[in-house]
């Protein structure tokens, strides 16, 4: 039996095969922080994936939202990697409505407190 036919894959590893997350300890920490859900519940990285499952990741690039079309566990080139997978994912947001980049002048030092939290603000944390 090969991993395409393997009908236990770990989301973890399935995440980071098809170039979700960089890492697979990327994936299963998101995994743990309740970042990636499968069929709308919170699962932890040994978590079972089935073909048809629904992956919903969070990323530092957006939500990605991908329907299981087929089980790998290694890590694959990016275009055999997306036959894995159906995209779902909505549309990034128009750059209008992104969050402005905070510029500090050069030779500033490091934000202050008050200056984080002013950022964070900025940023809809």
């Amino acid at each position: 039996m090969t991993a395409s036919e393997d009908p236990r894959v770990r989301v973890d590893a399935w995440t980071w095969a098809v170039r979700v997350y960089p890492t697979r300890s990327a994936a299963g920490t998101a995994c743990r922080g309740g970042h990636v859900r499968v069929n709308g519940a919170r699962v932890k990285p040994a978590h079972p994936i089935r073909l048809g499952d629904t992956v919903r990741a969070l990323t530092p690039g957006g939500e990605r939202v991908l329907v299981v079309t087929g089980l790998i566990s290694k890590r694959v080139s990016a275009s055999v990697a997306a036959q894995n997978y159906e995209e779902h994912s909505p549309p990034p947001p128009p750059r209008e409505e992104r969050p402005a980049q905070v510029v500090r002048e050069r030779g500033a030092g490091r934000p202050t407190k008050r200056d984080r939290r002013r950022i964070e603000r900025l940023r809809g944390r």
